[in-house]
């Protein structure tokens, strides 16, 4: 008899206790995870944004090389002395190029500086919401520089963690 109940026991599956313990580690593991995971999506935004806006600076440069200072929505049929700067609309910042929404672009002047600001929109990680990254060409030197009002933790290789106040 002694056999079949030592059997039994044997089959008898996992105890309360040892139950407990796997969730207790899942729910650690869960709390440390979660939150990792959301600071790399917001990393990855800024540096999307970065990314995209970066890519605006070649058509930027063309325009203002070319004394096309004034730049119009894209999309819409450019004057000899505007610019369309071909950009496309990010579900991130929520808007191609426009004013006072989503992605500003002003190309300043032979004497002024150009910029290229992005402000996050609703689709962006909560923590960037209403956050700016802004590229800033010097009219003296022609070099683009890169700066971000998001948290340190979340700015991209090459980019400053402090915004310019812009124009």
């Amino acid at each position: 008899m002694n056999v079949r109940k030592i059997a039994r026991r044997a089959q008898a599956g996992f105890t309360l206790i040892e139950l407990m313990i796997v969730v207790a580690i899942i729910g650690i593991l869960a709390a440390i995870a979660i939150p990792q995971y959301q600071t790399y999506v917001a990393k990855s935004q800024v540096a999307r944004v970065m990314s995209e806006t970066g890519s605006l600076r070649t058509a930027a440069e063309a325009c203002i090389l070319d004394g096309k200072l004034t730049p119009v929505a894209s999309g819409a049929t450019p004057t000899a002395t505007e610019c369309d700067i071909g950009s496309t609309v990010s579900n991130l910042l929520g808007a191609k190029v426009q004013v006072n929404t989503g992605l500003k672009v002003d190309l300043g002047s032979n004497t002024a500086d150009a910029s290229i600001e992005a402000t996050f929109g609703t689709n962006a990680a909560a923590t960037l919401k209403d956050k700016t990254l802004t590229w800033t060409r010097a009219a003296a030197t022609g070099t683009w520089t890169c700066a971000t009002t998001v948290d340190a933790k979340y700015k991209p290789a090459g980019c400053d963690a402090t915004a310019s106040t812009g124009d």
